[in-house]
């Protein structure tokens, strides 16, 4: 499947703050370790300088409240002040932002389910896990799903099972999605990290998709902004809906 890589999108632009539908492949802002690419702060800075002042350090991430993974599409939300800033920090910090994921995972779910597991980093490396005796920064993690569609896919006679998820976080944890779902052996079609290496499917990245945030701005009223999803992943479901068995 051809690598897809979009220019982001402003969804919602408040005085205070902006919601941008971040495409895959980009990342939020310059990592140390990863130089070079695509980075949104970059792409935000050229259209809103003022983001450049805001932050708790805003010469590395400008106005940057929350993160997504680089292979993950969707939903950012980016304060234009150092008050607004602050006060949706806050709102991270206590539970009171909802985020709403998609996700397919690879093999069969049913129903809907919470995932209540601690995790960690594992010394010496990028990974997080829940289990492991050399694991530091460990904290607790609760991630909510449910059930949207189970797919069949047929390769070479033998029938594989993908499940379209939608995928709540209760915490903000580093990769929280990824290794919760792969713990409970529904790993996220495409993570290399965290699944196989290869996938019947040929999916240039992980299908996981931050479709919408939810949460009350300071003037008292409740928002709840959705990012669509992207034409890549779009198109995988095409196959699987179209797939013969």
């Amino acid at each position: 499947m051809k690598l897809m890589i979009e220019e982001p999108q402003i969804i919602y632009e408040a005085n205070d703050f902006l919601v941008v539908n971040k495409p895959a492949h980009w990342l939020v802002h310059q990592v140390t370790a990863k130089k070079g690419g695509k980075i949104i702060t970059d792409w935000l800075l050229e259209r809103y300088p003022e983001i450049g002042k805001v932050g708790d350090k805003p010469v590395e991430r400008p106005g940057i409240v929350h993160r997504l993974d680089q292979e993950t599409s969707g939903v950012l939300i980016v304060a234009r002040n150092q008050p607004t800033f602050e006060y949706l920090k806050k709102m991270f910090a206590n539970g009171f932002v909802r985020k709403n994921y998609l996700a397919l995972v690879n093999g069969r779910l049913i129903g809907k389910g919470e995932i209540n597991k601690p995790i960690g980093l594992i010394a010496g490396t990028t990974r997080r896990s829940i289990l492991g005796k050399k694991m530091k920064m460990i904290k607790p993690a609760v991630t909510e799903y449910e059930v949207i569609k189970v797919f069949q896919y047929s390769v070479d006679e033998e029938v594989y099972y993908f499940t379209l998820l939608t995928v709540t976080p209760k915490t903000g944890r580093t990769h929280q999605i990824r290794v919760h779902l792969a713990s409970i052996g529904h790993s996220v079609c495409g993570d290399k990290l965290y699944g196989p290496k290869k996938s019947v499917l040929e999916i240039p990245r992980q299908f996981l998709h931050a479709a919408s945030v939810e949460f009350t701005l300071k003037e008292g009223e409740r928002v709840k902004i959705d990012a669509d999803l992207p034409d890549d992943l779009k198109e995988v479901l095409k196959r699987l809906l179209e797939a013969k068995i």
